[in-house]
């Protein structure tokens, strides 16, 4: 199934791109739950669906609440779309997998990130109900990077050694004249 179908009413919003403040600002928990923040959500996820993305955190639209979307599959090919307001990374676990991982705030550039194989986030859905995200492989990737984001953090600052080195150098070659 074609993500584009699950597109909902919302409207895009520019990402914002690494050297953008926001981008490395902690994101406050969101107090309420009402129709601009199911309008956010809705933006949210029209964004990702046109930047072809697995997943966005709202710091990546401008906005310094903690919520994220995704649309993503697992390691079993299974699909998962939904969002998470207030998430909480209460596990990252499993082994680390080391995969080429990219981010909408760095176009263009990939980079093998170290990640566990397990993850689960606790939050709430749009209307504050409990909600309990649980994922494997790529879908726990995704769920740790966007968590991630609404701490002020980018994929690469998990990164070491010549993995970071390589993606330094990448993003200055990037932002020469």
């Amino acid at each position: 199934m074609s993500k584009r179908t699950t597109t909902r009413n919302g409207t895009a919003r520019p990402i914002r791109l690494l050297g953008d403040p926001v981008l490395r600002t902690a994101c406050d928990p969101v107090r309420t739950f009402d129709a601009s923040l199911e309008k956010l959500v809705d933006d949210m996820f029209v964004t990702m669906y046109e930047a072809d993305g697995a997943g966005v955190a709202a710091n990546q639209v401008g906005s310094g609440l903690r919520l994220f979307v995704y649309d993503c599959e697992d390691d079993r090919g299974r699909r998962h779309v939904g969002h998470v307001v207030n998430p909480v990374l209460v596990a990252a676990d499993g082994g680390l997998l080391v995969e080429s991982e990219g981010c909408l705030s760095l176009p263009g550039l990939r980079f093998d990130t170290p990640r566990h194989a397990h993850a689960v986030v606790e939050g709430a859905d749009a209307k504050g109900r409990p909600v309990r995200v649980e994922g494997t492989g790529y879908f726990a990737r995704c769920l740790q990077h966007e968590c991630g984001h609404l701490d002020g953090e980018v994929y690469i600052d998990v990164l070491s050694g010549d993995a970071r080195r390589e993606a330094m150098r990448a993003i200055r070659d990037l932002q020469r004249p």
